[in-house]
């Protein structure tokens, strides 16, 4: 009965708001002026695109969103305008104000349908690589360290540091997860986050934990900041946050505090640690060179989860990096992954998922704010996606997390908008489809329905969107191999192999052919042919 109530009382509540916010629209959307002339602003705007900006990139900011396909973006975009309190379909993220837009493949070199971290060192290191594996080419085997050596590649991280840029990791996930360690370390398993994770033959080869790298591999990396703790610290030590859960105790067989090394190493070099958001907050980013952020022992909490008096937000933290960062004259990179809408997505928590995408958005804007397109490459994209869609031919306005509007045509029952292809959320009550009408469907933790049941969630295999705005932006267009972005980046702001067309003089880059990009291209044909 409660049940039955409370879905009464949420379909009267989403059918009011259906109604203000078609009234609200349908009467300027009768007019054909008002679709005329935003066609018409469109078509101006885009006529301005026709002068490129050609300016050398002083900063390179990527925003990566973890497991952000297209249905993502979209739904995504939904509900940000209906926290706004819009309909949402009408609504612009951050993201679709960048003036270029392209799709990216994302197939490792092993799988159609791919991983974060063969992911990972294509948007990074500019190869693709075997799913499972992070800093290394395709050469290396997953979980054969004797494969490792040789094999390693470098990050566009790496680059900008070389080049005398400011640097900076800011992620959802722990520092030492796939998309961030991609770009420090190298190693053949994405799972090695410390020594204990770490089979004995492998640690006996030789072969480092991803934690370790982080600090070995570039030691002066000035801004990271995350979660993943409890591979820093000593085994068994007790977490500064959670001192009397064991799972959150330090994991480290080789009894290292890289914290306190790090900090040992950073004190003449204005390095600070700090563990919550009211230290982070209580900088001064002028008086900081350097910058070690770890909120959690493992992952950061959801943002719709999060404790806003303990745990900065992922704006923050961006906000907070870039103060520190952009101090370096000769400007800076910026990796920011919202890693936790894979997270969302995997478990079939759609609304998880989607909340976390908004707050990345929320983060891009920020960035935008603090930063010139004139001299500022950023890029916005996705590793992958995920078995996540929407449809059922809502109406307009329908919360992202209702119900479509017909019962099915074969079991007569209802079905929410949002579903899942394969997860958790496939259930049989008594041999049938979940009723879904007799639970709270839109309550955070909700796992929506899936058609084949798994524990957890599988990625997609289609292309994913890249929106590029900055310099040299429109060199992201039509589909790509997305190993193909970081040599753009690279390309724009004059580091890494692409260096010989900058003419450093007016500021700009040489958009010519330079003479050892066409030496590389025929190489390359001739070891396909």
């Amino acid at each position: 009965m409660i049940h039955s109530i409370y879905s009464q009382v949420s379909v009267t509540e989403s059918l009011t708001t259906l109604i203000i916010c078609l009234l609200r629209h349908t009467e300027k959307e009768k007019d054909p002026k008002y679709w005329n002339a935003g066609a018409q602003q469109t078509l101006r705007t885009a006529l301005t695109l026709q002068t490129l900006n050609t300016n050398k990139a002083k900063n390179l900011i990527l925003f990566l969103g973890d497991g952000m396909g297209i249905p993502t973006v979209t739904a995504a975009r939904i509900l940000k305008g209906q926290l706004n309190g819009q309909s949402g379909e009408e609504t612009q993220l951050e993201m679709d104000k960048f003036p270029f837009v392209s799709l990216a493949k994302t197939y490792n070199t092993n799988a159609q349908v791919p991983d974060s971290a063969g992911t990972a060192t294509a948007y990074l290191c500019g190869v693709k690589a075997n799913e499972g594996t992070v800093g290394v080419s395709a050469a290396a085997v997953r979980s054969q360290c004797n494969t490792t050596e040789g094999n390693e590649v470098t990050s566009i991280l790496r680059w900008a540091k070389d080049a005398g840029k400011s640097v900076g990791i800011v992620t959802t996930t722990r520092v030492n997860h796939a998309t961030p360690s991609a770009s420090y370390a190298h190693s053949v398993d994405r799972d090695w986050y410390s020594d204990n994770e770490m089979p004995a033959e492998a640690l006996q080869a030789g072969c480092k934990d991803i934690a370790r790298q982080l600090f070995e591999n570039i030691p002066n990396i000035d801004v990271i900041m995350g979660g993943g703790r409890k591979y820093m610290f000593p085994k068994n030590t007790s977490d500064v946050e959670y001192p009397s859960v064991a799972k959150h105790s330090g994991t480290r067989k080789d009894e290292r505090n890289l914290v306190q090394e790090w900090i040992d190493r950073m004190k003449d070099k204005k390095g600070h640690y700090v563990w919550n958001k009211k230290q982070l907050l209580s900088l001064n980013p002028n008086n900081v060179d350097y910058l070690l952020g770890l909120f959690e022992p493992g992952d950061l909490t959801y943002d719709l989860e999060r404790n806003t008096e303990t745990d900065p937000s992922l704006t923050e933290m961006v906000e907070v990096a870039i103060k520190i960062l952009r101090k370096n004259p000769s400007g800076f990179y910026l990796l920011v992954e919202g890693g936790r809408i894979d997270h969302g997505h995997h478990e079939g928590k759609a609304k998880q998922a989607l909340y976390e995408a908004v707050e990345m958005d929320r983060a891009i804007g920020r960035a935008d704010l603090m930063t010139s397109i004139h001299d500022t490459m950023t890029i916005v994209t996705a590793d992958h996606s995920h078995m996540f869609n929407f449809g059922g031919y809502t109406a307009r306005g329908n919360t992202i997390f209702g119900l479509a509007p017909m019962l099915s045509d074969v079991d007569q029952k209802p079905f929410t908008s949002i579903l899942y292809g394969n997860g958790p959320g496939y259930k049989l009550v008594n041999g049938v489809r979940e009723n879904v009408s007799t639970i709270d469907y839109e309550e955070n933790n909700y796992q929506a329905q899936a058609a084949v049941p798994l524990s957890m969630e599988t990625h997609g295999g289609e292309d994913v969107a890249v929106f590029a705005k900055g310099p040299l932006a429109h060199l992201l267009h039509g589909v790509h191999e997305q190993n193909y972005i970081p040599h753009v980046m690279a390309y724009a702001a004059c580091i890494g192999q692409n260096r010989e067309h900058c003419m450093s003089r007016s500021g700009t880059a040489d958009l010519r052919p330079v003479l050892s990009g066409i030496v590389a291209l025929l190489t390359v044909t001739r070891l396909l042919c």
